[in-house]
């Protein structure tokens, strides 16, 4: 069998490449010059391949085991792996007990310049850095806008959020977003439009009485719903981010003080 160099790894640009995997419950190890993974059924052992060289990230859950030898395959296609609880929630980790999820870069990886250049050309300029913000939020709105309005999905599931109440509370917010002055305003209006539609969700599902609850303190189906998908949306930012060679310091609204700062813009 031919032996695939890190260079043929690497074939499939990353912001092409089509998996990401979380599993639990197995082993991650090398069979026959590929990665798989093994999972266990009775007195069977059952092997599955992983397609390295089209994968982005390899989250390890509850009960999970990697082999050097499988590491070794992984950084030579550039995979970013990461260690997190059940269901690709944030448990704890061994290295850093600041940050839910540990994560181990491939070291010999080039990582894409071009959006990392561009990048930085507006970042150290209050102004540009406060448009970026500002475009940011604009896309947030226009999301939200698309995804509760006419959603035949939560329509289904009873979620129907009065369409003029929600047009008018995004309406003013993208007026407040145009005008806001600085960051702190931006992350103010971020906050109340938040509340407002935590308010149209209750009402949509006759929640009743909703308080946020922080630092996944909550105990409520809601806030523990709103924590798990925090979490996931937090991944998915920090998957895209590394991609495109972006580093989590260089945030536009959250501050400059956290590390993981763009992930959470």
């Amino acid at each position: 069998m031919n032996v695939l160099t890190s260079s043929d790894l690497k074939t499939i640009l990353h912001s092409k490449r089509a998996n990401l995997y979380y599993l639990e419950h197995c082993r991650v190890l090398v069979n026959g010059g590929r990665v798989e993974y093994v999972t266990d059924e009775g007195n069977q052992s059952l092997y599955w391949n992983i397609p390295i060289a089209n994968t982005t990230t390899l989250l390890l859950g509850t009960g999970t085991s990697i082999t050097q030898a499988a590491m070794r395959e992984l950084a030579k296609a550039g995979v970013l792996v990461g260690f997190c609880g059940g269901g690709g929630t944030p448990l704890f980790t061994a290295n850093e007990v600041d940050f839910e999820v540990a994560w181990f870069s491939p070291q010999s990886e080039y990582r894409p310049t071009e959006y990392l250049q561009a990048w930085v050309r507006f970042w150290f300029d209050d102004v540009l850095r406060l448009n970026a913000a500002k475009a940011i939020q604009q896309a947030r709105l226009t999301r939200i806008a698309a995804h509760w309005i006419n959603n035949p999905r939560l329509a289904e599931a009873d979620f129907v959020v009065p369409r003029e109440r929600l047009e008018a509370a995004l309406e003013a917010s993208r007026r407040a977003i145009v005008a806001a002055p600085d960051n702190t305003a931006l992350l103010t209006e971020e906050a109340r439009l938040t509340k407002t539609l935590f308010k149209l969700a209750c009402d949509a599902t006759d929640y009743g009485e909703f308080t946020r609850a922080k630092g996944g303190s909550g105990g409520d189906p809601a806030n523990r719903f709103l924590d798990h998908g925090n979490y996931l949306a937090y991944g998915l930012g920090a998957t895209a981010t590394w991609v495109l060679g972006l580093p989590h310091g260089l945030a536009v609204l959250h501050g400059k003080t956290r590390r993981g700062g763009l992930v959470f813009d």
